[in-house]
């Protein structure tokens, strides 16, 4: 079930060949020294899922994919995703299982779909992908190749479970159990570079505008999504310690500071798309993830502030272009 074999004859001959004859022995060696507890159980849960035929299949508006099957299949398939629990990013619906997860992506994208470039025919980096939901949606938006890195196997466990159901439309996009210091320096192999949710957990910031900007092409466009405060040019909030029951938040820049930051990085034609407060609704528990979300995240009498006393979670979408 966990097989790459397809992905490597599509990186022969382009500005990713090299990188890609390094990608066999460092997945190998990342799947068997970051083994988890419950690796085995999740093997498990991809083995028994049934083969089921398609009849419709939609990455353009969804992730959706629906057929007409007994409800012993669907009993059988709803038991093999639960035990990939927890399900974060979607939602996806898979022969009439919608696995509702903690976050409605699809939101996201519909805030940032219309402001980046046309995907059609490109070769896209999702750099913190999780399961693949956004991964999907760029295909269906035309991307020729995606792929997407996320060190947590569970993630790529839950993307091989999606793609089992796709047939040849899960072709040309990958999940990979690696993170962006897998990838070669100076790549500038991408033409469209995601990252999502990923700059406020690193401890050098402007180190990973830099290493994003290696990895795309001259003249390719880097779409940012990462939280942000109010605030004047300059203006950053570290954090004392948790920021809303968080660990590892380490910057959160205002969207001036921000720019800022991507124009000293080699960024050009910055500009912010959108900014918007993260709801209760937006990120919640549900019965695909059944631990904390937001809304224990947050001050119980003020939704404004986290937990901690900070400003709430607010995210800001910046789309730029590599010089």
């Amino acid at each position: 079930m966990i097989d790459y074999s397809s992905l490597y004859p599509r990186l022969s001959g382009t500005v990713l060949e090299a990188w890609g004859d390094t990608l066999p022995a460092m997945i190998e060696q990342r799947l068997n020294s970051h083994r988890h507890g419950d690796y085995e159980k999740w093997l498990a849960a991809l083995q028994s899922l049934p083969l089921l035929s398609a009849e419709t299949i939609d990455l353009i508006d969804s992730v959706t994919v629906t057929s007409r099957n007994s409800n012993e299949d669907t009993s059988a398939l709803e038991q093999a995703l639960r035990q990939l629990h927890p399900w974060r990013k979607g939602p996806f619906f898979i022969h009439g299982i919608h696995i509702d997860t903690e976050w409605r992506s699809d939101w996201k994208w519909e805030r940032l779909k219309n402001h980046i470039a046309p995907l059609t025919g490109r070769t896209v980096l999702d750099v913190g992908c999780g399961s693949g939901y956004h991964c999907w949606r760029m295909a269906g938006m035309g991307a020729a190749l995606v792929i997407g890195i996320d060190p947590t196997l569970l993630y790529v466990m839950q993307y091989f479970a999606v793609r089992h159901f796709l047939g040849e439309q899960g072709e040309g996009v990958y999940v990979l159990p690696l993170g962006i210091e897998d990838l070669p320096p100076r790549l500038e192999g991408f033409d469209t570079l995601f990252s999502m949710g990923v700059l406020y957990h690193r401890r050098s910031p402007l180190d990973h505008l830099l290493e994003l900007h290696a990895a795309l092409r001259p003249g390719g466009e880097l779409v940012l999504e990462t939280l942000v405060i109010d605030g004047p040019l300059g203006e950053t909030l570290m954090p004392e310690g948790r920021y809303a029951k968080m660990r590892n938040v380490w910057f959160i820049p205002s969207p001036a500071t921000l720019e800022l930051w991507l124009r000293r990085c080699g960024f050009k034609n910055i500009r912010t798309v959108d900014i918007s407060v993260t709801s209760i609704e937006e990120q919640r528990s549900s019965g695909w993830m059944q631990f904390e979300s937001l809304q224990q995240f947050l001050m119980p009498d003020d939704l404004s502030r986290t937990c901690e006393g900070y400003p709430a979670p607010r995210r800001a979408i910046i789309v730029a272009d590599r010089v």
